[in-house]
């Protein structure tokens, strides 16, 4: 088969490999490793996103209030996330049953305050237009009875009370309600005071089961999103394992492929080099540096990096070189492209305006291109024959 002889801006990408099938053999690679790294990107965002959020995650974890030996215990054993489901809804009945018990015990303290002599004015909701009391919503915001308290208490459709203090909070409205709107010794009034001060004894009475009820429920909801955030963690830390697992089989047939473009690849004429150290010149700071990158990853002992950088291009391997060349014709073509959009857009005001601000990183840049691009000439006169 010809090898392929032309020069660097018209070298294809499957141009450098000995390919034969008359092309075909070379789109089928080609589609291959435009495949594989589709699937490579979108693996490493997966990872990354799902590392990013078990970072955070932990340090938050990091920073709670419980101590990092609690933290640790819990991490000896976290349960699934279905189980976790299923016992959440598990704990959520059992604090509903103990609340109904405790609504229920209200209710009796509720009857024994209906029940007394004083409390007829407050069964049943003030009658506003019959006692001709035109000033009562102005006065009073939230109207409150007994009556209105016993319907909320029994609703099914789920609209009644959610826990105790609710009601609590409505039996007092009753009464301040009454003792706002009436004068202080009023018949109502002194009715209202007298009764919530025996509703208030009753209730110091419950109140401590209420309030062990309480920090009951805030300890369990406390642990719950504990064991919750443990349990994603871990999820998130299990599929990270399992996306870095199928980045490695990828690397790996990418590092097949390689030693296959390697072993396909023709050996560059001493022109084709000329030709790719003269391209070299020609690419902005930028991507000059990405192209050093690029022998580095080749030459473990090569600093890219350096102030002063020595390009042997005759050193370099031929996997090395053919991808240097890809590199360069892209960027080369990019590059032209963009020149001409920014020539067509951009007017001269633009441009003195923008070279102010860029000069001092462009001549550190340049400076550094010009060390490089030296180096590479020196490399170009060794190549170059003597004229006959």
């Amino acid at each position: 088969m010809d090898q392929v002889e032309a020069p660097i801006v018209d070298v294809s990408h499957v141009g450098a490999l000995d390919f034969t099938g008359n092309g075909v053999e070379a789109e089928s690679f080609k589609h291959r490793v435009d495949e594989i790294f589709v699937q490579v990107d979108k693996l490493e965002q997966r990872v990354n996103e799902i590392e990013q959020f078990y970072s955070s995650a932990s340090k938050k974890q990091a920073n709670a209030s419980k101590s990092g030996s609690a933290v640790k215990d819990k991490e000896k054993h976290v349960p699934s996330m279905k189980k976790q489901q299923q016992e959440a809804a598990l704990r959520e009945a059992a604090a509903a049953k103990r609340m109904q018990e405790l609504m229920r015990q209200f209710g009796t303290i509720l009857r024994q305050i209906t029940q007394h002599k004083w409390a007829w004015p407050f069964l049943q909701p003030v009658d506003v237009e019959g006692l001709g009391l035109h000033d009562y919503y102005e006065v009073i915001d939230k109207p409150m009875d007994f009556s209105t308290i016993k319907n909320q208490m029994e609703a099914k459709d789920g609209t009644g009370y959610k826990n105790v203090r609710e009601i609590c909070a409505d039996v007092r409205l009753v009464f301040k309600n009454a003792m706002k709107y009436n004068e202080e010794r009023s018949d109502v009034h002194v009715m209202a005071k007298t009764l919530m001060a025996k509703f208030e004894e009753k209730w110091l009475q419950l109140l401590p089961k209420v309030t062990e009820e309480e920090k009951r429920l805030e300890e369990e909801e406390a642990e719950a999103q504990l064991n919750m955030k443990l349990a994603e963690e871990a999820a998130h830390a299990k599929m990270a394992r399992d996306l870095s697992n199928e980045l490695y089989e990828v690397d790996m047939h990418l590092e097949e492929l390689r030693d296959m473009v390697v072993q396909k690849c023709r050996k560059m004429s001493t022109e084709e080099k000329r030709k790719l150290g003269i391209a070299l010149s020609r690419l902005s700071p930028e991507d000059l540096n990405t192209a050093l990158e690029i022998v580095a990853q080749s030459n473990p002992g090569f600093q890219a990096t350096a102030e002063e950088v020595d390009l042997d291009i005759d050193a370099q391997t031929e996997s090395t070189l053919w991808r240097l060349k890809f590199f360069v014709k892209d960027t080369l073509e990019v590059q032209a492209k963009s020149s001409a959009s920014i020539g067509a857009t951009n007017n001269d005001n633009t441009n003195k305006h923008n070279s102010g601000n860029k000069n001092n990183i462009n001549n550190a840049n340049n400076k550094r291109k010009r060390e490089i691009c030296n180096a590479i000439a020196k490399t170009n006169k060794k190549n170059k024959k003597p004229a006959s």
